[in-house]
Order: structure tokens, then sequence, then C-alpha cells
């Protein structure tokens, strides 16, 4: 079968800049904007790391070092795999250690890495290193992953046994992208593992940025002055196949006897644990029977960075014998391509790849008489074997370490749009049950920890007050609505009402300013106000959570401050200009009119903000655009919610058939159009009529919005779709949503702040709390008007 090239990755990409721990709410704007940087700010690199000696932790290391080089304010955190008991001093870079064969820390790994805030985490792949069968340990981890997740694939099998493909198969489904070192790995992964071609990059192993020296230069270092070097490196294990040029040497020495043969590498860990120096022996007498042991040096050791360069340097032939040929990755070739080394390897696939158009000389597995040839051949012609290393080495500038970062972060960038694109749901969260069309007991525990003697704060951390971020009047009305809301239970209300009733109307006459006729909206935790006159937004807000206690409050003594207030803040609502603080404002006009119907006055204010409502949407409405202004920001439903209530009130079928055709339009375009489930315009760029629906970050108070709004659909028109709207908006905060991750956190009463393209914000503030214990709050006169029997 004929596959396509995979390319590699070669555009460069932008810094950005580190978030913070706390994932704050924003107010969000009218004006449309980009959708937030793609780049990750905290990446998580599992694999080995030095001092563990073996490649895939010099690539690991070298892999984090050029990341930070490149990208200085993006966090890399490693988590190296432990293959002995006591470990290894690994830098501050190294936050947590797995156990190879501790099935346990695997779980535990995740759990640090979702705690931790991480925004994406990088596999780096190898069966051996993993623990279970195959390496089968390491998908504890993976499927316990919220964030996503890139896999570098260090070895590729075209012919894997039954635990290894059924490993490899579940690490490809559940990995964002696959990277990959070679075109004959993608290959691979394409014919036996079913990968399909876009979910693959292609990015080369990375080197770093050597010159290009004479090897005379570094030859001193190694006592091999006036003598030609042939250079093999790396940790020796039986399948490099150092024996077949041992084995050469004879016939190389007898054209050219000053050659000596560096073989340089400890021993690799686990071949010494389960057999010792076997093979080096072997090797050394081997020499000693062949008579040529004087032109062969063992460096046993492992080979530090610095090391490696001079070895690599001081060579005028770099040999890689290796006797498999589905090896897919060298990391030794990669490095001596770099310093544009004369090589001689057998054609395992990354030599093939590597060593193509005249880079290197390829010879059959385990033919010393070949390698003896074509070392003697390039030998006898410096001319040869200088245009051999001049093509290398041009080849490898694009292997250095800088821009394989970049491509790693490109690769990373891909991750975060194609989330944004096309959002899934973690292994972890489609496995977790979830309890839809079913509402959950009232718990107010979150509530009253964010409820000071204040008012109610506007922002936590987790689920701890966060004091330093003080109080809104945005929050405080709302938390008003929402405790009238609970006082209408009657019996069922809950115990300390009245103190909450009180300090949210108390913060609102706080608020007020007498003179202006304005709320003020932000309170520092010292009770210094931020501004002179809050948003129209926040003056609209506070109206509606005093209309809601005039029309609904049984208490006279709220109903008192609270119509004190409400008479003095009408007037500067008929001025509103913002179409959404004006639905606000007409929404606790409504509210005081089913109390005080008789008030031409607020009838009279009334109809001035509703007609405004309704002639903004015969200017902006088109066919395509069934909306009241060019674009759809934030509490979107609530819109329509009040044109339609107004409607009802005034008689006016105009207004209610633009505010049910408003709503229609926008639950139709809030609709997952695979699944189904309710997915309100993102916060991050919104959505205009220039611009693509943003689809994250999504806020709980568009969910609860749309309840609202549905619900009065449904009491306009009695059709039971709106029920069903109403329905799929509630059920996103219980999981039904494009992460199937729940926002309500049951056992806090709280409610999480948002949905990200990868994961919750995990905070609870108040607006995201309020917004789900109102939309309850609806929800439960729905079904108890259904046990009753009574109307909605």
């Amino acid at each position: 079968m004929s596959l396509p090239k995979i390319m590699p990755l070669t555009e460069t990409v932008a810094l950005i800049e580190l978030q913070s721990l706390v994932l704050d709410e924003t107010r969000s704007t009218l004006v449309p904007g980009p959708a937030r940087a793609t780049l990750p700010n905290r990446i998580a690199i599992v694999g080995n790391y030095l001092p563990r000696r073996c490649g895939i932790a010099t690539f690991t290391t070298d892999l984090c070092d050029a990341l930070h080089a490149e990208y200085g304010s993006t966090e890399l955190l490693a988590l190296p795999v432990n293959d002995t008991e006591e470990g290894y001093t690994y830098p501050a870079r190294v936050r947590f250690e797995l156990s190879e064969d501790n099935v346990a820390s695997y779980r535990q790994a995740a759990d640090f890495l979702n705690f931790s805030n991480i925004d994406l985490v990088c596999l780096q792949h190898e069966y051996g290193i993993f623990g279970g069968r195959a390496g089968g340990h390491i998908l504890e981890l993976l499927r316990r992953l919220r964030m996503p997740f890139a896999t570098t694939l260090h070895t590729v099998l075209r012919d894997p046994n039954r635990d290894q493909r059924a490993v490899m198969e579940e690490i490809a489904t559940l990995s964002d992208r696959m990277i990959v070192m070679s075109q004959h790995s993608a290959e691979i992964l394409q014919e036996v593992f079913h990968v399909p071609i876009d979910k693959i990059d292609l990015i080369p192993h990375g080197i770093p940025d050597l010159p290009f020296t004479d090897p005379t230069f570094y030859k001193d270092g190694f006592g091999t002055e006036g003598k030609e070097v042939l250079l093999t490196f790396g940790l020796l294990s039986p399948n490099k196949g150092i024996e077949n040029v041992i084995q050469a040497l004879p016939k190389i020495l007898s054209r050219h006897s000053n050659v000596i043969y560096m073989v340089a590498g400890a021993t690799h860990p686990h071949v010494l644990r389960r057999e010792g120096d076997k093979y080096r022996l072997y090797l050394q007498k081997l020499a000693d029977d062949l008579g040529v042991g004087a032109n062969v040096v063992f460096r046993n050791r492992f080979v530090s960075p610095q090391e490696m360069v001079e070895l690599i340097g001081a060579a005028d032939i770099y040999i890689t014998p290796y006797k498999h040929k589905a090896q897919v990755v060298s990391g030794t070739l990669a490095y001596a391509l770099s310093a544009g080394k004369a090589i001689i390897s057998t054609p395992y696939l990354h030599a093939i790849e590597l060593l193509d158009a005249e880079r290197g000389a390829l010879v059959p597995f385990d033919d010393p008489e070949a390698i003896a040839a074509k070392t003697v051949e390039l030998l006898d012609n410096d001319t040869a074997r200088h245009a051999m290393r001049k093509r290398a080495y041009l080849y490898a500038r694009d292997m250095v370490w800088n821009r394989v970062a970049q491509k790693y972060m490109k690769s990373f960038e891909r991750i975060y749009n194609e989330r944004l694109r096309n959002p899934r749901a973690t292994f972890s969260a489609e496995n977790t049950e979830k309890t839809l069309d079913r509402l959950p007991a009232i718990n107010l525990d979150h509530l009253y920890r964010m409820t000071d003697h204040t008012g109610i704060l506007e922002h936590a951390v987790f689920v701890v007050p966060n004091y330093p971020e003080g109080y809104t009047t945005d929050d405080n009305a709302r938390a008003l609505i929402v405790a009238i809301l609970l006082e209408e239970l009657g019996a069922g209300a809950p115990t300390g009402l009245d103190d909450l009733v009180s300090r949210y109307l108390a913060f609102l006459w706080f608020a007020f300013d007498p003179t202006a006729k304005r709320f003020r909206n932000c309170l520092s935790y010292e009770r210094q106000w931020h501004e002179s006159e809050g948003s129209e937004d926040s003056h609209g807000r506070a109206l509606w959570g005093l209309g809601t206690v005039l029309g609904r409050s049984s208490n006279a003594g709220w109903r008192g401050a609270a119509g004190r207030m409400f008479e003095l803040a009408v007037p500067a609502a008929i001025e509103f200009k913002s179409p959404r603080a004006c639905a606000f404002a007409l929404l606790g006009l409504q509210e005081y009119l089913d109390s005080f119907p008789g008030d031409r006055a607020a009838f009279g204010a009334s109809d001035v903000l509703a007609s405004r409502l309704l002639n903004s949407y015969r200017a902006n409405h088109s066919d395509e655009w069934n909306w009241f202004e060019d674009v759809l920001a934030y509490s979107n439903a609530r819109l329509p919610q009040a044109l339609i209530r107004a409607g009802m009130r005034a008689a006016n079928e105009e207004m209610v058939s633009a505010g049910l055709e408003a709503l229609d339009w926008l639950v139709t375009i809030q609709r997952c159009e695979v699944k189904g489930h309710f997915v309100p315009i993102g916060s991050q760029g919104f959505y205009s009529k220039k611009t693509e629906k943003a689809r994250f970050d999504q806020q709980p108070i568009e969910a609860c919005a749309v309840v609202s709004a549905c619900l009065q659909a449904y009491r306009a028109t009695g059709k039971s779709r709106w029920r069903k709207e109403a329905w799929s908006a509630f059920n996103w905060f219980l999981g039904d949503n494009d992460l199937q991750i729940a926002l309500y956190d049951p056992t806090t009463g709280g409610c999480r702040d948002g949905l990200h393209p990868d994961r919750a914000n995990e905070n609870q503030g108040a607006e995201s709390t309020l917004s789900f214990l109102m939309a309850l709050l609806e929800m439960r006169k729905l079904e108890d008007a259904d046990a009753t029997g009574n109307k909605l």
C-alpha cells in the first residue's frame, strides 16, 4: 500500500506568558476578540531523565532543555520512571517519580498532573521503560489524564506481539497526536496500527548544534593523534553488532595500519543487571584472538554530553553496525550526522532514511567483509569522504535542538487548536457515570462559604473564598435573586435565609449612590469602591434583584428596603444603551409589575426598554442572523427572555414572536452538531457576523440564562420543545457537555467556573455557583408544577 508522506513541522511559534495557578473569572466585553493563546504554559514530559543512563533519559533531558531555551516563559516539569528502588538524584525540574513496576505510582502520577494545572503532557514512549506486559502500566496514567497529550514514539514495531499491539493501539487512541522521528515510523503507524495520517507529526531526533571541524582537533584528547579513528558509541548490548567491526579490522589494518577503533559507552544497565559485562568481555577476547586488541579501545563509562562532542569530533568514520532492521530511531546516528561525520551503517530503518542521497554508506547486516571494504574505500578517498561529511552536516541543520523544540511546540499548538475545533472528552470523563435529567438536592454549603458579613465574594481559589478579589454588585444582585427563590420554597426554605437576604440587600444599599442614582460595582475586601459609578450591566442586575424581592418576597421589611432603592434607580435605566443592561432592568421591572401591575410609571419604563430591545432586533436581524446585535457575547438568552416576558404582559405579539424567533436561533446554534448537547458561545472571542463562533471558554452563566429563557418560552407557548431545551442546558452542568465533565460539585454545593478546551476551571466562584443554583431552583419550580398540576 502506498501511503502519503508525513511532512515535517517547520513553522515557528510565538512566546506567551506563564499563566498563574488561579484561573480567574473575567468580565466579558461586547467586543469580539481573538481566541485565547493556544500555546501551553505548563508542560509535563513523562519519560526517563538524566542522571539515569539510557537514551530516553538523554533525549528527554535534551528536549526539556531545548524547550526551555526557546520558550523561557513556559514551565516544564519532568516525570521520570525509576528502574531501581533507590532512584536517582534528579534536578529540580523533576517533580514526580514513577516506580517502573508499581502500577499505583502511575495512577498517582496522573492525579499529580491533573491537580497541578498542567496544560499538556508529552509522553516519551519505549516499551521497555514502563512496567507491566509490554509496558502496559503506562495506560493507567494515560487513561486518567484530563489534559491533552502527545506521545513521542522511540520504537515502532512492524511485527508487534499481541500485547505490544494492544498497548500501542490504546496509546494511539488516547493520544491527541503521535510524534515520530522517521518517515518509516509514520508508515508503520498507518499500515500496522491504522493511525490516521492527520494525527501524526514527523519531528526528527534532536541533535546538538556542533561545529564542522577537522577530526585532528580533538584526537590528542584521546591519545589518537596521527591515527585514523573509527567510532561506535552508545550503551552496549549484544544487538549492537560491534563484533562485526572487530572482525573487519584485520582487513582494514592490512591497508591502513594506523586505524584505531574506539568503542565508547557503558554496558546497558538492564543488560548489566541481567548478565553482567558478558558482551564486552566477549568483544575484548574476540579482538585479542584476531590480533587486533591493540587497535581496539573500550571506553567503559557513560558518555557525558561534552565527552560525546569530543568523541564524535575525533572520529574519521562513525560506524553503526546494528543487527536489527526494525530499529526506527538511533540517537547516536543522529548525533554523528550533526557533526558531519562520514558514516557507515547497516540498513536499519532510521539509517536508510538519514543516510539517503549519499549522506552515508550502507552495508549488509552481519557482513564484516562489506564493513572492511567500505571503510578502506572511504579512507583511501579523502575527497569522497569529505563530500559525504558535508552532505551529512548540511542535511542535519534542520535537526538541531532549537529547531526541533520549535516543531514540538508547533505540535503542541496544533493539539490546542484541534481541541478548540473538535473538543473531546478524556477516557476518564467518558467512563465516569453521570446523572442526567434528574435534579440534585439543594446544597447551599458553598453559598454560605462564599458569603461573609459584607456580602458574597466574587472569586474563589478552588473552593476557598478569594478575599483579595473582593465583591461585586453583579454577584450580590444574583445572590439576592437566588435567596428570594429559596424563600419561595416555603416550609422547605433553608435555615439562615434571613441573614443571607439581609446581607445581599445591605450590599446593594451600600453600592447605591443616592446622589448619582447609580450603583457602584466593584468593592475591595477592605470595603473601598474601585469606581464612582458601575457599569450599566451592574445597575440592571441590581434592579433585577430588587424587583425580584418586590415581586416575590413576603417579607415586608425586605420589600420596604428594596422598594426605596428600586424607585430611585429605575430612571437611570431608561437611558441605558446596552441591550443586556436593558434586558436585566426589564426583567426586574417584570418582577415588580407582578406585584404592582397598576404602577403606570413602572409600566412605562418597561415599555421603553422592551421597545428598545425590539428595535434593536428589527435593526440587526436577517435570515442568517436572528439577533439583537452584530455580536453574541455573554448572558445572551436574557435578551429574548426579557422581550418574551414583557411582550406577554403588554399583549404585544410582535415582541413575543421576535423573542421566540431569537431564542430559537440561539438554542439552535448552541447545539453540538454531532451529539446534540448544549454548547454555549465561548467567552474567548464570542461570535459575530464577521468572526467564527468561539467554542470556549464555556461559562455557567450562559447555561443558566438558557434555562430561564426556555422556561419563559414554555410559559408563552406551552410547547414541550422548550422544556427539552431547558433540560439540555441544565444537563450541561451535570456533565452533558463537550468534555463530559460535571460542572456542579455535589460535595461542596459549588459550581466550577467553566470549561476550557481541555479541562474544567476548578475554581468555584460566585457567578458560577449562583448560576447553577438559579437554574436548579427554576427547574424545581417546573417539577413542582408538574407534580401539582399547577401552571408554571
